[in-house]
């Protein structure tokens, strides 16, 4: 692999890890409201997970795309780019749903923490496994992954503890566009490639 697509390479896994953080931002956001008081410890807990699922999303839908690559080589791109813009497009419709909608009861128990984890990380799967039709080595995006939606995470709790549900509404949006973008130039590139 070549230094410049090695960094394309890197430079993709980093947006699409941005993308996929704000998921988890605005839960984060949304937990911050409900827990004004909330502090370090608790607010590293629940980031701790949500960032955990987040990375580990993606290496089973990474597994799980790489056992299946023979038959989908084909149709790869299109399926990354399928897979992104739906992603991204959920995230932008679901922006718009109310607040009431987004307000969590109790975001410290640690059934809910679970629920939150593996809601905002089903994306990630779907992430994963278009990841499988372009990158070899997925250890580093995994880690990546990870520390941005910990960083992304611990950020929306101290928003929300300072501003409101607004931001988190914005943040989704911006992410689902990253995804589509990110899906657009995979299918590009590849279109113009061949």
């Amino acid at each position: 692999m070549s230094l410049n697509s090695e960094r394309m390479e890197i430079l993709t896994v980093v947006l699409l890890a941005v993308g996929l953080s704000f998921d988890s931002f605005a839960v984060s956001v949304c937990s911050g409201l409900s827990l004004p008081h909330i502090n370090i410890f608790q607010a590293a807990k629940l980031a701790f997970f949500l960032a955990l699922f987040q990375a580990l999303m993606p290496l089973i839908g990474w597994v799980v795309g790489n056992s299946v690559k023979s038959l989908i080589e084909p149709v790869d791109h299109w399926i990354a780019f399928g897979l992104l813009s739906l992603i991204g497009g959920k995230m932008i419709l679901e922006s718009f749903s109310s607040s009431a909608s987004r307000e969590i009861k109790n975001p410290l128990n640690m059934r809910v923490i679970l629920m939150l984890s593996l809601a905002t990380s089903i994306d990630a799967l779907a992430v994963g496994f278009s990841f499988s039709t372009f990158l070899d080595k997925i250890l580093f995006a995994v880690i990546i992954i990870g520390s941005i939606t910990f960083i992304a995470s611990m950020l929306g709790i101290l928003l929300g503890k300072k501003t409101g549900p607004r931001i988190s509404r914005y943040a989704e949006i911006l992410g689902g566009l990253i995804l589509i973008f990110i899906g657009t130039r995979i299918l590009i590139q590849h279109l113009l490639a061949s």
